[in-house]
């Protein structure tokens, strides 16, 4: 399912073919937590930015709207109106950081909703039936995403738990996919690399989770603390160890520069709610580097966000005109702002493909390091 076409130092150029479509690699998964962007940005405004995967989670639309209803609406892709691969988390980095008090049992996790208090449980099969009940393309197997940091003892206990969680996950989805009724048959499960910043363990947990032939696999409990050295190291340990012919993915992560960082270092997958975040907050990403539009020097600015930017937000409005509606407090300066952000991961990862299929990726990435971290 996965074709790596071509290589370029550390750095991978590739192809993942998929019920629901074909995804160009290195990709940027642009989240859609409950099925919509924050920002008043829909699923039709993801197609017309260049996003090719839409991330949304497991454990938010099992709250709300529920997994069931979602199903009875023709899954995640019909109800949002979302015509290409989606992936869904697990819900397991929400269950350990949103969630009420939580028991962790050999079964799965006991816990309280952090919207209404109500007692939950979800286990390995538990998140696979909401996940095929979504009918996503992409299943993230259910872990237990450690504290940073965390004890080498609870560590190394916590990933063996979690492999065994992966063998229940990897039968439990083989099941629903023989179902006559599941939305997606082609549902696909990608496991999840964990072991803190202790680079043995996370070894020994990529070798375990490799044996077991997956669809593809994902390095998770990263960007929580850690500094960016500590992540570029585990990355550059683990590497060596996950299959070449499988797609990588890192959760959660990150800035441009880490994107780039971590292309150079064997990454296909990435995703986060940053470049949104920050759009809702007047701060965004441009070719020359990071600027906040409350500053008063674009008062006056009738210019675009970035003038080498074809976005909606670009093609029409200047600086001076958003600055004002995010004064105002209209919801239109997010939206203007998160359309801009997106466009931009999009094109960024479009552009590092571009420079893998030309050959020239260091010298593009060297290029863009410099500017992409500078604030205006």
């Amino acid at each position: 399912m996965f074709e790596l076409m071509k290589k370029e130092g550390g750095a991978r150029r590739g192809r993942l073919h998929t019920v629901h479509g074909i995804i160009e690699t290195p990709v940027f998964m642009n989240v859609a937590t409950a099925a919509a962007i924050k920002g008043a940005v829909s699923a039709v405004d993801l197609k017309e930015i260049g996003c090719q995967v839409m991330l949304s989670n497991t454990y938010h639309l099992h709250l709300r709207p529920g997994d069931e209803i979602v199903r009875k609406l023709g899954g995640i892709r019909q109800m949002s109106r979302w015509a290409g691969p989606v992936l869904t988390d697990s819900g397991g980095f929400q269950v350990f950081s949103l969630a009420g008090l939580r028991n962790i049992k050999e079964e799965g996790v006991y816990f309280s909703s952090h919207i209404d208090g109500r007692k939950i449980f979800m286990g390995p099969e538990e998140s696979m039936r909401i996940q095929s009940n979504l009918g996503s393309t992409i299943a993230m197997a259910f872990d237990e995403c450690i504290e940073n940091p965390a004890e080498y003892s609870y560590t190394a206990s916590s990933i063996e738990r979690t492999t065994r969680w992966l063998v229940r996950c990897k039968t439990e989805i083989t099941k629903l996919n023989s179902l006559p009724d599941t939305i997606n048959k082609n549902q696909l499960l990608f496991g999840i690399n964990q072991g803190s910043t202790y680079t043995d363990l996370r070894i020994k947990h990529m070798k375990d989770i490799a044996a077991l032939d997956l669809d593809g696999y994902a390095i998770g409990g990263l960007a929580v603390g850690e500094t960016v050295d500590e992540m570029y190291e585990v990355i550059e340990a683990i590497e060596p160890f996950m299959p070449s012919n499988k797609p990588r993915y890192l959760m959660g992560v990150g800035t441009p520069v880490n994107i780039l960082e971590a292309v150079s270092r064997g990454v296909d997958f990435f995703d986060c709610v940053m470049p949104a975040r920050n759009a809702r907050h007047s701060h965004v990403f441009t070719s020359e580097g990071i600027l906040n539009l409350l500053n008063k020097k674009y008062e006056l600015d009738d210019l675009p966000l970035d003038p080498e930017c074809d976005c909606p937000t670009c093609k029409n409005f200047s600086k001076a005109y958003i600055r004002h509606l995010f004064k105002a407090g209209e919801m239109l300066a997010m939206r203007l702002c998160v359309l801009h952000n997106l466009h931009f991961y999009n094109s960024l990862m479009q552009n590092i493909r571009d420079s893998l299929d030309s050959g020239n990726f260091k010298s593009y990435k060297d290029e863009m390091i410099e500017k992409l971290g500078k604030r205006i």
